[in-house]
């Protein structure tokens, strides 16, 4: 056996902590300040994830080269104050509240980096689902390469039609230890965790060693973050001796996986707003332009209209549609944002300057079929649940030997 995804010595905040260290992902509620000023608000002065990571909100007004030191430091210092708790050899069982009342069932482990390609085309086993931009991965790979927690919002899915995996322990959970049970701030919802270790842990790997097929997990989530993570480790990779390579911390990077046919996992499309535009010219250009294809909806101030945009697939509507926009925002102005719910996107085009489009339903079940017959998809094509379905930071783990 030669795992991809395995147990780890996992970090957690101490108990009766969890509410205010746990936050939601960084690229998360990107265009609406508001509602990181209240997540600041709530952190106060309390050890929290919000110290170690960088609301992607927050990167107009500050750089990666001042923050990534800043949150480097945090880091250390939480490591040194002993506001975490070890969880050693362990996977970590979730359970998530999720929009519309159901329950999202997980599994905190690490997958191995030397398994793992981002490249359209690579044959390893476990792919990213949707196209990376290299030009986003500098920022990043300086925050990784200086930090000591791995702290994660990356999820990623199993094709697993039998359930083998990540529910079975659902029945075992009244025998596993838990961890934690708190309410998720900002309307996050409730998250318990459990302890997976000796015999249950190698029941996951068992399983996860059975499954059928070349690609064992496909990134749902966090695809510019784990790229971020193979590239820190090739680059450290080069520096270390061949009995280090194996078992290096940072060979890792932790994740949440989940299955794609679990009820509680729902893929959500990521609507295109444009800000800072001329709404009123790239409205016209659309309805001239698209005619004939998928519709989508448009929202331009108070106006719905429809266009109708090619493509023979999700995937090709997708790109063909982002392509468009780019080239207008390049030509006439304009930023492109990726928003995860309608009334968001909705709200945004009120604005003046601002268009938003609405992009259509996304069927979970044909990922891992488009993924090996076509590739990635475009960027920012899907998302895993709404916007406060989104993995919050909680489990985390040491990047280096102390």
């Amino acid at each position: 056996m030669n795992p991809v995804f395995l147990p780890g010595d996992l970090l957690l905040p101490l108990s009766g902590a969890e509410s205010r260290w746990s936050v939601i992902a960084c690229d998360q509620f990107t265009s609406d300040a508001a509602y990181w000023q209240r997540v600041e608000d709530m952190v106060g002065c309390a050890p929290s994830s919000l110290r170690v990571i960088l609301p992607e909100a927050y990167l107009g007004s500050v750089s990666m080269e001042e923050a990534a030191p800043q949150r480097n430091a945090a880091m250390e210092q939480y490591l040194k104050d002993g506001v975490l708790r070890d969880i050693p050899a362990s996977f970590v069982y979730v359970e998530r509240d999720v929009t519309g009342g159901g329950i999202r069932r997980g599994l905190v482990g690490l997958v191995d980096l030397e398994a793992y390609d981002w490249h359209p085309g690579a044959q390893v086993p476990i792919r990213a689902s949707e196209r990376t931009v290299p030009e986003r991965l500098p920022p990043r790979i300086s925050v990784r390469k200086g930090a000591s927690l791995d702290i994660p919002h990356v999820m990623m899915l199993l094709d697993d039609a039998k359930e083998t995996v990540v529910e079975p322990l659902t029945a075992q959970k009244d025998a596993l230890p838990l961890l934690y049970d708190f309410i998720l701030m900002e309307g996050g919802g409730r998250i318990r965790g459990w302890q997976v270790s000796g015999s249950a842990a190698e029941q996951v790997l068992n399983a996860m060693d059975a499954l059928e097929g070349p690609v064992k997990l496909v990134v749902g989530d966090g695809n510019h973050s784990l790229a971020a993570a193979k590239a820190s480790w090739e680059m450290l990779r080069e520096t270390l001796a061949e009995e280090e390579k194996a078992n290096h911390p940072a060979r890792f990077a932790l994740v949440e996986v989940n299955n794609v046919y679990d009820d509680g996992v729902c893929f959500e499309p990521i609507h295109r707003t444009v800000l800072h535009t001329d709404a009123a010219a790239l409205k016209a250009a659309l309805e001239e332009n698209f005619i004939e294809g998928t519709p989508l909806r448009v929202f331009c101030g108070e106006e719905e209209s429809l266009i109708h945009v090619p493509g023979a697939s999700l995937g090709g509507v997708i790109g063909t549609l982002q392509a468009f926009l780019e080239d207008f925002a390049a030509k006439h102005g304009g930023e492109i944002d990726y928003i995860h719910d309608d009334d968001s996107a909705i709200s945004l085009a009120a604005e003046a300057g601002n268009l938003s489009v609405l992009m259509p339903a996304f069927d979970k079940r044909e990922l891992f079929r488009t993924v090996l017959t076509e590739g990635v998809f475009p960027k920012k094509s899907f998302s895993i649940g709404h916007a406060r379905d989104k993995r919050y930071y909680l489990e985390c783990r040491r990047l280096r030997r102390y």
